[in-house]
């Protein structure tokens, strides 16, 4: 894993995959995650989730918009499929099927940050982070016809 630069093991303390399947499966990830079509000129918010939501006269407004930024509007939709799922929704792939580029970046993205120190500002985003990693990774490798990661 070395050959990769990175440290693999705040991942793995967390207990969502092995040494071993992340040695086996890295590399398709990662070459996945690099094939995604992140370009559009759709208005994103980029950190969906319910804890982003207020609920206003019948309507739910999303609020906290410091990533905002422009790109393909299924990019919005994966970050968030994980979290709806944690939350009792249904499989992700099942709202959007047939994107394993785009699981495959969303299970990078929380693979990534779900290990690292707690926030000193906000100590629930980790955990929040990770709910969503126990959903984006699982996604990732049955969309890329991968065994569960384990």
């Amino acid at each position: 894993m070395a050959r990769r630069g990175g440290r693999p093991e705040p991942l793995l303390s967390l207990g969502v995959c092995s040494a071993g399947w992340l040695e086996a499966h890295l590399d398709e990830l990662i070459a996945a995650a690099a094939r995604a079509q992140l370009d559009g000129e759709a208005l994103l918010h980029f950190d969906v989730r319910s804890d982003n939501l207020c609920l206003h006269d019948g309507r739910a407004l999303l609020v906290d918009w410091n990533w905002t930024m422009r790109g393909n509007p299924q990019l919005e939709l994966a970050g968030w499929l994980p979290s709806l799922h944690a939350e009792g929704g249904p499989a992700p792939e099942a709202i959007l099927p047939d994107a394993p580029e785009l699981a495959a970046l969303v299970a990078g993205y929380f693979a990534a940050q779900a290990g690292l120190p707690p926030i000193e500002a906000a100590p629930g985003v980790r955990g929040v982070q990770l709910a969503q990693l126990r959903t984006a990774l699982p996604w990732a490798a049955r969309a890329l016809e991968l065994e569960p990661p384990g």
